[in-house]
């Protein structure tokens, strides 16, 4: 069985490809040069530039595995959530190509295959908990098996990755803000600001991150930015602190055999090893390949592939060709 996930929820065109639960392929165009200049994503320039690339991207991973599109058993397209122009370019394409072809659709839940894309080990144990740290998502599911995942615990305000880019930017550092607040912190001490841990009264597993970026804002404010390293590294542990805190708290509340990670965050490696540190020894856990943490269509591919799997039929292709009279 050959899936072809698509995936244009932001800023990222990717076009995935897998057989059973092999890779074949995972092209991604980034749109960092475009949207750097800004400190931010442009909705408008994202979706214009999905559409400038998606069929490239497409033909690319065809050809690379020697394959043709008749080859192509089931399409898989993220639809929700993300910036509406930039979803409906990957949904348009996605529709069209499942009309060409006659095969069936799945329109994939983004969270869901950040998650999901770790299935692909074949070693995850049910039930399991699963965290997303993302650009725009911080969010944890608790997941019963392959295809039911239920959201337990989500960000109030500004998700984790966000909270990176806006630091970052305060700090006059390179767009994204995650990669080079990451750069900057080996260089310092992380105990040499106090910033304040949010929500630290709360036994929710919501997340806030306002505050804390409010903080770093009022700091820079008074002491300027000479110690650029210091206030990354302080930053960075907060953020991880206030992260195992959430988990430690979904552990006692969830008994799981597996911990799954995904979204572009959980790239930081200074984290990764903060959430290795909090993850008991009789809970698998599981962290995607650095190129599987961004998002990418391989990710979309997986998702539609157990939920076919697991005879979850296909959306209804709603596109239907009217017939136009002839005067």
């Amino acid at each position: 069985m050959i899936v072809i996930g698509i995936e244009t929820s932001c800023d990222e065109t990717g076009v995935g490809i897998i057989e059973e639960r092999k890779i074949m392929a995972n092209i991604v165009a980034s749109q960092e040069d475009i949207h750097s200049v800004y400190g931010g994503v442009v909705p408008e320039l994202a979706s214009r530039a999905h559409l400038q690339r998606i069929d490239n991207l497409f033909n690319l991973a065809i050809k690379r595995n020697k394959l043709k599109i008749e080859d192509i058993d089931i399409i898989g397209v993220t639809n929700r959530p993300g910036l509406k122009g930039s979803l409906l370019v990957g949904v348009s394409f996605a529709c069209g190509l499942a009309y060409r072809l006659k095969k069936p659709i799945y329109f994939i839940n983004h969270l869901h295959a950040h998650l999901s894309v770790n299935f692909l080990n074949g070693n995850v144990e049910f039930p399991a908990l699963g965290l997303v740290i993302s650009g725009g998502h911080t969010s944890f599911f608790y997941i019963e098996n392959y295809i039911n995942f239920k959201e337990v615990g989500k960000t109030l305000d500004d998700a984790c990755g966000e909270t990176f880019d806006k630091v970052g930017r305060l700090l006059g550092l390179p767009y994204p803000g995650g990669p080079n607040i990451e750069k900057e912190a080996e260089k310092g001490n992380e105990n040499s600001i106090k910033f304040p841990i949010p929500m630290i009264s709360s036994n929710s597993l919501d997340f806030s991150f306002s505050g804390l970026k409010t903080a770093v804002n009022y700091y820079v404010k008074k002491y300027g930015k000479k110690n650029i390293p210091d206030i990354c590294a302080s930053f960075q542990k907060v953020v991880a602190d206030f992260i195992c805190k959430k988990i430690r708290i979904a552990l006692k509340k969830y008994n799981v055999k597996s911990f799954l990670l995904g979204g572009g965050v959980a790239r930081n490696l200074y984290l990764q090893k903060r959430i290795k540190e909090v993850i008991p020894d009789n809970i698998k856990l599981f962290i995607p390949e650095k190129e599987l943490c961004l998002d990418n269509g391989v990710m979309v591919a997986s998702m539609a592939y157990f939920l076919n799997i697991n005879s979850i039929p296909p959306d209804q292709n709603i596109i239907k060709v009217i017939p136009t009279k002839v005067r």
